[in-house]
């Protein structure tokens, strides 16, 4: 049980007080990184608390936390435990040199997020090799941003163009990382920079593709990030390296590090196996600490953007009933609100509902839950959408209908950025009464207001 959910809520009465814990985890994780950024340096200790910290919450997220992203930044976490000094939190601390196991973990990771992703497409969508993905990429991606709207207008062959790009960095650039040669893995690292750059600029993806900066930087040695420092800063650290001796804490460290190689090596077996395998999946954990990961995206690329619109009314007759549609932090609602620009924060629930729009509803059980929730009043779900003021008083009824956008065109004359079809009917006309069954059948907690 605890290897299967390794988290620090074990160590509670988390069943009782479940919420509260989660809570309490994240504000040590906010203490803790807002300690770091404010003092611009961390040792292992502090890196090490992180990781737990973050661990605990991933290892119970269920849904919310499933996101490639989360072992993502938790592999990431694993390195920075030995990239940093085990106590000095100085900027510059002495006789600590970046160890050379971090400096390749992170290299081997960014080797692995990249390929990964690049194999998977051309494995899992025809529409990668012919080129055409980016025709239809931009506008149904999870979440677009303003930029994903003009982008979509590019000509055809600039969506060529950009699907050829695309299989260039992610399945040639990646082997300049592997290579013993500075220039060669400083150019790599660059273009891998810069891909991460575009991709945040063309969409809402998260913290994804800021995450995937961290490797990428590291690609790069002291000479090539000299420019960033004083003259001073760098005489002083030449001479401080120069007049280093090997202590006895210079071997420790080598042989941490030499036993990190032989971990990360160990528990790269079955990620390779998965790379090399012609049904590859992404996005996976082979262990539980999450220490080495499988990573990917996009593998498919939706052709028609759909999506799942909650709808309630007041009315007391169901069949007669006037529906306002709930809009949600980002994603697409009302096709005359812009699309919204919110990377590298994530809003959870607009991607499960993205999800969701090309599944059903049987296949998503959560969406029962959060339909039984607003029924009820919740102000927490209320919170995690858009501001609905027809949620100040509780919804007697509910339904979800399932619609297909599509961009508009650009420059039309019109304020709207969307375009919607009615496809039918995705969850049928419900009251409170009716979810009761199952609500008490899955254990759902319901709080609400009575009004």
């Amino acid at each position: 049980m605890i290897l299967a959910a390794p988290t620090l809520l074990w160590l509670f009465n988390w069943q009782q007080h479940v919420d509260y814990l989660l809570d309490e985890l994240a504000l040590c994780g906010l203490f803790l990184s807002g300690l770091i950024v404010l003092r611009g340096a961390a040792n292992a200790v502090m890196m090490s608390l992180l990781w737990m910290l973050y661990h605990s919450i991933v290892a119970v997220g269920q849904s919310w936390y499933s996101f490639g992203w989360e072992s993502q930044l938790l592999e990431t976490g694993f390195l920075a435990i030995f990239l940093v000094p085990l106590w000095s939190c100085r900027r510059f601390p002495d006789n600590s040199p970046t160890p050379w196991v971090a400096r390749w973990g992170y290299r081997w990771l960014l080797f692995r997020i990249m390929l990964g992703a690049g194999l998977i497409k051309i494995r899992g969508d025809r529409c990668w090799l012919d080129l055409t993905c980016m025709d239809y990429h931009y506008q149904t991606q999870p979440v677009p941003n303003p930029m994903s709207y003009f982008m979509h207008q590019s000509p055809w062959f600039m969506h060529r163009l950009e699907t050829a790009s695309n299989h260039f960095v992610e399945l040639v650039c990646p082997l300049l990382l592997l290579l013993p040669f500075r220039r060669l893995c400083g150019v790599g690292g660059l273009l891998q920079l810069i891909f991460q750059v575009v991709l945040i600029i063309s969409g809402n993806l998260s913290f994804l593709n800021w995450l995937t900066l961290i490797p990428s930087i590291v690609c790069f040695d002291d000479s090539m990030l000299a420019f960033l420092f004083p003259s001073a800063t760098l005489v002083e650290r030449r001479q401080a390296v120069s007049s280093a001796r090997k202590t006895s804490g210079y071997y420790i460290r080598q042989l941490v590090s030499l036993s990190v190689a032989v971990l990360i090596g160990y528990l790269s077996v079955p990620v390779v196996q998965n790379l090399m395998s012609s049904r590859q999946a992404m996005n996976t954990s082979f262990d539980p600490l999450r220490i080495v990961n499988t990573y990917g995206a996009f593998g498919s690329v939706t052709k028609e953007r759909t999506e799942v619109v909650v709808q309630v009314s007041h009315d007391y007759n169901r069949h007669t009933a006037s529906w306002t549609d709930l809009e949600f932090k980002c994603k697409p609602g009302d096709v005359t609100r812009r699309p919204c620009l919110i990377s590298p924060y994530h809003y959870r629930l607009d991607w499960l509902m993205w999800f969701a729009a090309f599944q059903n509803y049987q296949q998503n059980p959560w969406l029962i839950h959060l339909g039984a929730k607003i029924l009820a009043g919740d102000r927490g779900v209320e919170e995690l959408m858009a501001d609905n003021p027809v949620l100040e008083k509780r919804p007697r009824w509910l339904r979800m209908q399932h619609y297909s956008y599509d961009y508009t065109a650009a420059f039309n004359g019109t304020s709207n950025w969307w375009s919607r079809r009615l496809i039918g009917e995705y969850f049928p006309t419900v009251q409170l009464s009716d979810l009761e069954q199952i609500v008490r059948q899955q254990g759902w907690r319901l709080s609400g207001k009575r009004r």
